[in-house]
């Protein structure tokens, strides 16, 4: 049926891209009588993947270059997130929407937020994991969808969804500042990963980064919950939030700390008999922890052991648990769904083995931070492939990590080039800098024997040698596979 608000409008997708946003929003909006008009100034050989998509659908493209006529005479304007606020194209525009914002006003399923820095798909990812075994165990009615920053747009399944169902969505911070006043994103549960120092090339400020990333909870109120850290601004995010506050923590809760203990404890407005005050993990090896009222003792919520490897990613599922405790999910079936979960494609991700030697593919960390965690992830040092191109950020961190890794191979890019200089100073042996997988390749070919990890975690943007950083996981892959089969 053709949505009449959409029908004999003239509407323009600014960025096709190649990550499906700039697709479906074209296929949602031409499929409810929009006349559709896409621009992008990458040109049709970049773009032939998404144009290919849209075959069968009336679109008129314009490749290369942006028009300002088109932005003026457009109705409605749909913008990519990697799009700049400031364009002056934009300023020239009627009306501004995205694919979230078209979602956020239709949908009709009950909806959970995940932003934050790093671990924002492996949260969203093992909610839906969980969230889909329920209807498998009968525990829940309807369907479980993914969508957002993790590459599927949620247009792509808004015409399959019904009341019942529970949506989860990534938010990147450019994705939630796309929506800033429209005052449309209430999740029953948004859960907000630790907050790093990220995209400051763009932001020029910590503030200003965090300030969209607090968008997620703007317009929650007591039916609601807010999931986030125990650090300075997961603490100040409880503290501004409408929502009821959930924290977790890498440390157990002090009896003596307000934050974590009766400052925490709410009672939930969901079938579940106990509230839900805090959780922490004791050992990184061990088990994580929540505290339920009307229990003497502390239930276990994330099994000790892991598909994934490292703290950060139990640190991760207790945020998951958390969420879905507060929807009236039990205990033991959450921990049971958590031990089966696999991962994220990209991030940390188990992909071959040759020879007793184990490969990751870690693309997805693109800060310093991140890379820093994949070394300590493993129970032996990893061979570690890092660098690539700088987003204004401190390498100390990763710096200081890398005397843990057993050898350091470095790809080519601005921001290695401010590594290498840390790594001279702590004296810390590297090879490379390489400006190809083949060079990569060949040393670590040489480099590694049976039982060990090798892990590639850039630390860094994938931009020159590499489209994005999933064509950069893609082609460490399909590379690895190559060479050592």
């Amino acid at each position: 049926m053709i949505n009449s608000s959409f029908f004999g409008m003239k509407v323009l997708v600014m960025g096709l891209g190649l990550n499906g946003g700039g697709v479906e929003s074209a296929i949602y909006l031409a499929g409810r009588g929009a006349d559709v008009t896409v621009t992008d100034l990458r040109d049709e050989n970049i773009l032939a993947p998404s144009i290919q998509k849209l075959a069968g659908f009336s679109v008129r493209y314009v490749l290369g270059r942006h028009e300002m006529e088109d932005f003026r005479n457009a109705d409605l304007v749909i913008k990519n997130p990697g799009v700049r606020p400031d364009s002056p194209f934009l300023k020239a525009a009627r009306r501004i929407e995205t694919d979230i914002s078209l979602f956020l006003t239709a949908n009709p399923a009950r909806l959970f937020a995940v932003t934050g820095t790093k671990g924002k798909s492996s949260v969203s990812s093992a909610l839906h994991h969980v969230l889909a075994e329920s209807r498998t165990a009968g525990l829940l009615n309807g369907e479980a969808w993914l969508g957002g920053n993790i590459t599927r747009s949620p247009l792509s399944f808004l015409d399959k969804l019904k009341p019942g169902d529970d949506v989860v969505l990534e938010l990147s911070s450019w994705q939630l500042g796309d929506i800033r006043g429209k005052n449309i994103l209430k999740p029953r549960a948004a859960v907000i990963t630790p907050i790093m120092k990220d995209h400051l090339d763009m932001y020029g400020s910590m503030e200003a980064y965090v300030n969209d990333k607090r968008l997620i909870y703007q317009n929650q109120n007591k039916e609601d919950v807010t999931v986030a850290a125990d650090d300075e601004w997961g603490r100040s995010f409880l503290k501004e939030t409408n929502a009821r506050p959930l924290m977790y923590s890498t440390a157990p809760p002090a009896s003596s700390e307000p934050s974590m203990s009766s400052a925490l404890s709410v009672s939930s407005s969901s079938s579940a008999s106990s509230a839900i005050s805090c959780g922490w993990i004791n050992d990184p090896k061990g088990p994580a922890y929540v505290k339920l009222e009307g229990h003497s003792t502390p239930v276990e919520i994330v099994p000790a052991e892991l598909l994934v490897p490292g703290i950060h990613q139990k640190q991760n599922l207790l945020a998951t648990a958390l969420a879905l405790l507060d929807i009236g999910l039990e205990p033991e079936f959450i921990k049971e769904s958590l031990g089966r979960f696999h991962g994220v494609e990209h991030r940390l991700e188990f992909f071959h083995e040759s020879g007793g030697v184990k490969f990751y593919n870690d693309t997805a960390a693109t800060i310093p931070e991140a890379a820093a965690a994949a070394i300590s992830a493993f129970d032996s040092p990893p061979v570690l492939v890092t660098g690539g191109t700088d987003k204004e950020l401190d390498f100390s961190p990763l710096a200081r990590a890398a005397n843990n890794a057993k050898t350091v191979i470095l790809l080519s890019g601005s921001g290695t080039e401010k590594l290498k200089l840390l790594l001279d100073a702590g004296g810390i042996k590297y090879k490379g800098p390489y400006d190809s997988l083949d060079g990569v390749i060949e040393a670590v070919s040489k480099n590694v024997k049976a039982r060990d990890t090798v892990v590639l975690s850039p630390g860094c943007a994938s931009f020159g040698m590499f489209v994005n950083e999933f064509d950069r996981g893609n082609k460490w892959k399909e590379a690895i596979k190559k060479a050592f089969s």
